[in-house]
């Protein structure tokens, strides 16, 4: 009789952990998802980036979602109300006004992507179809079953859980931390570190019929995602698709201005888009087809991502400003990475911490230059455009919004950015100062 019930027990069958129950499943292990929610369920976080259309099509996926009916995201664009006569300072490619600008995925190759599109996705059916897969390749799914803590007292961790009044466990050799923003383990062994800077609040509803175009500095690009810069501090407005005619929009900015504001947050909704008038117009003149929900504890980092018998991936290990999307993608692609430590664990027999080294050191670069990246994004504000239409950087900024971070120490494009931040934060005379926006955050906190 085996001394366990199963090889690998996944907490949370979101992305992260059916995209690891999948590739494990694949590798001929047996694996069982535990998850509280019954799908499907609504989620934030609806649109792609490339980086996410190679795991997919490793663990067989790819297929199902391009048949889903997924709208098809070819771009991203962002629109800013800022004054036309913003000093170019030697930065080309402009001619389309400062704080405005637009990019296409298949500007630039990309390993494993043979599509020049991704998608944005309704999370509640993309969710219920990945977890899905991964119970047709092998996992076994328990919809309806929080897991309540992992009992690591034991040779091999027991994920206990409540079925009715009794409490029940399963006997495991490795866990899987994959509980999105519930963090099990990092609550359970308190490893989790709350970001000092990116303590983010996100207002968002659905509206149907809403003109997309609206902002849009061209026609075509109703199928982006776009990002409308306010002209408040440290706060912006999503714009994604999600089918043909409903339209996900969503403000977020720092827990703090919410905090201090007086109204709730519907009201805020509307006074923050209303800084925008075209947008507000646009949405006034649509149809809200959900209610406002807002997320919360927006960023947060972990003191150790993987331990004997354990790693912790998506959500649970991480979580940064959603401003890029990159929710999905870190989910994905730590499913990824640390499916491969995994699997070459389980053929030597030995679940220790120091199987999990690639996944870790990988997972802490691609966070890493995250972090960065997005901490330099707020600082430049809508001079970050500046970069995206200026073909010495845009390119190595493509890479980035890809979602292409885990194999390079530092992207270029970091370097550059950072240099021209520092000069213009420490020179209040520069002719770009007083457009910089006002979150600061350090190099790297916290690690993970």
């Amino acid at each position: 009789m085996s001394d366990v019930d199963f090889d690998i027990g996944i907490i949370g069958g979101g992305p992260a952990g059916s995209t690891a129950a999948s590739y494990l499943a694949k590798a001929g292990l047996s694996v069982a998802v535990f998850e509280d929610e019954l799908f499907p369920r609504q989620h934030v976080g609806e649109s792609l980036v490339p980086a996410t259309t190679p795991v997919l099509a490793d663990i067989g996926a790819l297929s199902l979602v391009d048949g889903a009916g997924f709208p098809r995201k070819y771009g991203a664009a962002w629109t800013s109300a800022a004054e036309d006569d913003i000093p170019t300072l030697g930065f080309s490619g402009l001619s389309h006004g400062f704080g405005s600008a637009e990019i296409l995925f298949n500007e630039r190759d990309q390993p494993g992507v043979h599509q020049d599109y991704t998608y944005h996705v309704d999370r509640g059916k993309f969710d219920l179809l990945l977890l899905q897969h991964a119970n047709s390749l092998g996992a076994k799914v328990f919809e309806g079953v929080r897991v309540r803590r992992v009992d690591f007292e034991q040779p091999n961790p027991n994920l206990v859980f409540s079925l009715g009044r009794n409490e029940m466990s399963v006997r495991t050799r490795m866990v899987i931390d994959a509980s999105g923003r519930g963090t099990l383990l990092g609550r359970q062994l308190k490893l989790k570190v709350s970001d000092p800077v990116f303590n983010q609040y996100a207002i968002h509803a659905w509206f149907d019929s809403l003109d997309r175009q609206a902002l849009a500095s061209r026609e075509g690009q109703a199928d982006y995602i776009f990002i409308h810069f306010l002209p408040i501090s440290d706060t912006w407005v999503w714009q994604i698709p999600i089918t043909d005619t409903i339209t996900s929009v969503g403000v977020v900015t720092q827990k703090k201005h919410f905090a201090s504001s007086p109204s709730d947050r519907e009201q805020f909704f509307w006074e923050c888009v209303s800084s925008r008038p075209a947008l507000a117009a646009a949405l006034r003149s649509s149809d809200q087809v959900r209610p406002f929900k807002s997320e919360g504890d927006y960023s947060y980092g972990m003191k150790e991502i993987c331990g004997d018998n354990f790693v912790l991936i998506g959500d649970a290990a991480r979580f940064v400003d959603p401003i890029f999307s990159s929710g999905v993608s870190v989910a994905l692609n730590s499913a990824r990475i640390a499916s491969t430590d995994i699997i070459a664990a389980a053929e030597k027999g030995d679940f220790g911490k120091p199987a999990f080294a690639t996944y870790e050191e990988k997972l802490r670069r691609g966070v890493h230059n995250w972090y960065e990246f997005i901490s330099i994004y707020y600082r430049l504000n809508i001079l970050f455009t500046a970069f995206v239409q200026d073909p010495r950087y845009r390119l190595d900024v493509l890479k980035m919004l890809q979602g292409d971070v885990y194999d390079d120490a530092e992207p270029a494009a970091l370097a550059a950015m950072r240099k021209v931040t520092w000069a213009v934060e420490n020179d209040p005379d520069h002719l770009w100062h007083r457009h910089l926006g006002s979150l600061r955050a350090p190099a790297s906190a916290p690690l993970f």
